[in-house]
């Protein structure tokens, strides 16, 4: 052994023989001191045994995105706050796991922040390709965590939250939460992660309709493709917790076979679940303790192994995320001079239910042979826009 009297931490003399207590100075190795956060949330929370009990000693690590107003979407601040919350973390020799969440009850995460999108970044590809290193190291910092790390899905999970969501190991969902993709609707390509993970969760033709058409599943349709491990009702109706009530939940297949549990309601069946929904209030407590249930598992795990197995598990990510993130973050940047800059400034400037650019006009502009300018952006903006959408900012 070395005798170094320097040596922070001493090793015990036997491997399971003895018992020496701990140094009393451990090493940090965190990059830097905790910042003052603005927007992401970290709390220490109590895990319990299998009788319910606290555990003394231990704790899971809570990673709250702190953005309700806008649907908890990520700010390039708080993407940095992920990064050494996850970092730390790591490191927190008590943590069991971390848990990642979303302030509320709307929202987990409803992706990159469109307003700083299209007021700071759309015409700046140098600088969203800055930015984008962040993103990709915010992923990263997920699927390299020392803990296992659980999605806890609050409510909408679309975009980019769907990606950093997919980084997680677990995801464990309230019934009325909503899943999917929007790049491709609104100038982007959903690169941060989707059209690595997605195919591994859901299989590629389920993945390719996701990505390209950006129609959502809901809580039930993707526990069915795989997405998450555990779907818990949010909706208190007269003091008693009822199914959502805008998907079918009674019936698995419809007259000529085909699936139709977690389907959205259309007609008159989803105007009355519209009324219970109105009615009713969202009591998320099912949620959290299907997050302590899953905890709980976790703790009577030999903490070794159970990081080995999980990071042999993700292997199957990285292995794409890895293979694919720089040239996508190359290309993501580039496209703030085209269809993003168009896209976001459309989410960011039209009315409600009008955020998306004229299609058809512009397919129209590139087939003549158009070059991209301040006109076309201006002109394929939604009608409810401002008359000078479009132009850079």
């Amino acid at each position: 052994m070395n005798s170094n009297p320097s040596r922070p931490v001493e090793l015990a003399s036997a491997c399971c023989g003895g018992h020496r207590a701990p140094h009393a100075s451990l090493k940090s190795h965190d990059l830097v001191a905790a910042p003052p956060r603005t927007r992401v949330r970290v709390e220490e929370k109590p895990v319990r045994d299998g009788a319910g009990q606290v555990v003394d000693g231990l704790h899971a690590t809570w990673i709250t995105l702190d953005n309700e107003k806008q649907l908890n979407s990520y700010t390039t601040e708080m993407v940095k706050e992920v990064i050494l919350a996850f970092r730390a973390a790591s490191n927190d020799r008590a943590a069991v796991a971390v848990v990642f969440t979303g302030a509320g009850t709307r929202a987990f995460c409803s992706g990159g922040n469109t307003e700083e999108y299209a007021d700071y970044y759309a015409g700046r590809p140098e600088e969203y390709r800055q930015y984008m290193r962040l993103f990709n190291d915010m992923v990263s910092a997920i699927l390299t965590c020392d803990k296992p790390v659980i999605c806890r899905v609050n409510g909408l999970r679309v975009a980019g939250g769907q990606e950093i969501g997919m980084a997680c190991d677990y995801s464990v969902a309230s019934d009325l939460a909503v899943f999917g993709q929007a790049g491709p609707r609104h100038g982007s390509a959903p690169d941060g992660g989707a059209t690595d993970f997605l195919p591994l969760f859901t299989g590629v033709e389920h993945a390719m309709a996701s990505c390209t058409l950006c129609e959502p599943f809901t809580a039930h349709q993707a526990a069915r493709l795989g997405l998450v491990l555990e779907v818990v009702p949010a909706l208190k109706v007269d003091g008693r917790f009822v199914a959502n009530p805008l998907v079918v939940t009674d019936r698995f297949l419809d007259e000529f076979g085909r699936i139709v549990h977690g389907a959205p309601k259309t007609g008159a069946e989803r105007d009355n679940g519209q009324a219970l929904l109105a009615r009713g209030t969202i009591d998320l407590s099912l949620l959290d303790q299907a997050v302590d249930r899953l905890i709980t598992k976790l703790l009577h795990t030999m903490p070794g192994c159970t990081t080995k197995t999980i990071e042999s598990v993700r292997k199957h990510k990285l292995a794409h995320w890895d293979r694919n993130k720089e040239t996508n973050r190359a290309w993501l940047g580039l496209n703030m001079l085209m269809e993003a800059r168009a896209g976001f400034r459309a989410f960011q400037d039209g009315a409600k239910g009008d955020r998306e650019i004229d299609f058809v006009e512009l397919r129209r502009a590139i087939a003549r042979g158009e070059r991209w300018s301040d006109e076309l952006c201006q002109r394929v903006q939604p009608k409810s826009a401002p008359r000078d959408a479009g132009a850079h900012r």
